[in-house]
């Protein structure tokens, strides 16, 4: 139906064009033969985008990364590095025969950068040195695989430590580092060993036998069947078998040191048991309260820097016993160790603290005091019979002098105050390394654990330097620093 500003409207719609003249019949004919003989002559022709084809594009390696990427510092660090203990490990020398090894530093920086960036697989990054422009960058077109990747990380845990200790004197002979505070904290990282691997010595030495059995098995068949293609099936066979018999043997050489612990901890002894995938993993509490088998890997990082400057690996659930050990490692590393240390509840025994008096001054929270079984009723009531409020921070009377002064000293509002710098520094760095992948280890054995966790140290590491004395590895004090720095 027409409404009225229809028809308003329609009148000033006609007279729009009214000044422009009719066609004419023969322009009309022309523009229908026009029309006619464009579609005679077939649709189209487009380009279309066609995505699966392949492309070569002329352009080399180095203009692919901006001069601040984060791959430009890693290998200005690794490059600085001393290398020489793996360069004298290589065979493929001169014109001797073989082919030639794949650079140390190529995978040395793969890793480190793969850390900084949460890839804690070998394969990813095997399959990233191929499809990624700053994994590529890095290989330099030298092609590697997963294997070399995975043993590189795996197998030099003195390497790891030599350069940690290398990179924290530096920062401390340029003035970069101080060594006035200290704070150290332990995080329990679940292990790669499953949690009903965990046998006694019952089970283990039965599963033993049957292993040995199975060894010996395909060892005849081998010798009965000399056929090419199933030997080589009974090869693979046969390596398995024996690698689980080394495990199950390596589980029951940890079981005296499990069940001495269980022992001393009040449990049984026979109750001891070890994984039969992963010997050297313990079953721990973790941070969410389940028990789960795991490692405790401890830092010690300086509070204003926030610089790792001493790491260690331990198959102990209680951070009881790791103050001292750490204090002397610093010790070794730097030739002194720091003035103050902070720690959580968890670390001050008697013993450590004992232990650690003239090397350094502990900060830490003074447990409340608890009441001794056996002890008489009225030994903390008042004349009237009233409870009475034990003061923590008093003395005992059996106290060393090292844990007498520590008290006391819990109980000023400066170490109360200054206490306080311990989460904001070890708290930090800790969940710095669990976002950079720390959660679970993708290697088995105390000595391949620290090498991964020295891995994450140095990565750590790597991105302070950079901030605090770029000089050392050749880097810029500005803008691009910064980016590359960033988290």
């Amino acid at each position: 139906m027409t409404t009225p500003t229809d028809r308003d409207a329609e009148p000033a719609k006609a007279g729009l064009f009214e000044d422009l003249p009719e066609p004419s019949q023969a322009q009309l004919r022309q523009a229908q033969a026009k029309a006619a003989s464009k579609r005679s002559q077939g649709s189209p022709r487009l380009l279309q985008p066609n995505r699966s084809q392949v492309e070569l594009r002329a352009s080399d390696l180095e203009s692919l990364l901006p001069e601040d990427h984060r791959a430009r510092l890693v290998w200005g660090y690794v490059a600085r590095q001393d290398l020489s203990k793996l360069l004298d490990a290589l065979k493929a020398r001169g014109s001797n025969a073989g082919r030639a090894a794949i650079d140390p530093r190529i995978l040395f920086a793969l890793w480190l950068y793969a850390t900084l960036n949460g890839v804690g697989s070998g394969r990813e990054v095997a399959r990233l040195s191929v499809e990624h422009d700053a994994y590529r960058w890095i290989c330099g077109g030298v092609s590697v695989n997963y294997h070399a990747l995975n043993d590189f990380r795996a197998g030099n845990e003195e390497l790891m430590d030599e350069l940690l200790t290398d990179n924290v004197a530096a920062l401390a002979a340029v003035g970069a580092i101080s060594l006035q505070r200290v704070a150290q904290d332990g995080m329990r990282v679940r292990a790669d060993a499953g949690a009903a691997s965990f046998r006694r010595q019952a089970s283990l030495d039965e599963h033993l036998s049957h292993a040995r059995e199975l060894v010996q098995t395909i060892k005849t068949q081998a010798q009965a069947d000399p056929g090419l293609a199933k030997r080589q099936a009974q090869a693979a066979q046969l390596r398995a078998a024996q690698k689980r018999e080394e495990r199950i043997e390596a589980a029951l050489a940890q079981l005296p040191e499990v069940a001495a612990t269980k022992k001393r901890n009040g449990g049984k002894a026979e109750d001891a048991r070890a994984s039969t995938t992963d010997a050297q993993a313990r079953v721990m509490k973790m941070g969410d309260g389940g028990f789960r088998p795991a490692y405790n890997v401890q830092f010690a990082t300086t509070c204003q820097e926030q610089v790792i400057v001493g790491m260690e690996v331990v198959n102990a659930g209680s951070d009881m016993a790791q103050l001292a050990p750490m204090v002397e490692q610093l010790e070794q590393r730097l030739g002194q160790s720091p003035k103050e240390w902070l720690i959580d509840g968890g670390f001050p025994s008697h013993e450590q603290i004992d232990a650690v008096a003239g090397k350094t001054v502990v900060y830490a929270p003074v447990p409340e005091p608890k009441t001794k079984k056996g002890t008489k009723q009225d030994e903390h009531k008042d004349a009237q019979g009233n409870e009475v409020q034990q003061d923590k921070h008093q003395p005992k009377p059996d106290d060393s002098e090292a844990v007498a002064a520590w008290r006391q000293r819990m109980a000023s509002p400066e170490a109360k105050e200054l206490y306080k710098q311990r989460a904001a520094t070890a708290e930090c760095v800790n969940a710095q390394a669990r976002n950079r992948g720390l959660l679970r280890m993708p290697v088995r054995g105390l000595a391949k654990v620290r090498a991964v966790v020295g891995l994450f140290a140095l990565a750590h590491n790597l991105l302070r330097i950079a901030a605090l004395a770029p000089q050392l590895i050749g880097w810029g004090a500005g803008a691009c620093a910064l980016a590359a720095t960033a988290p």
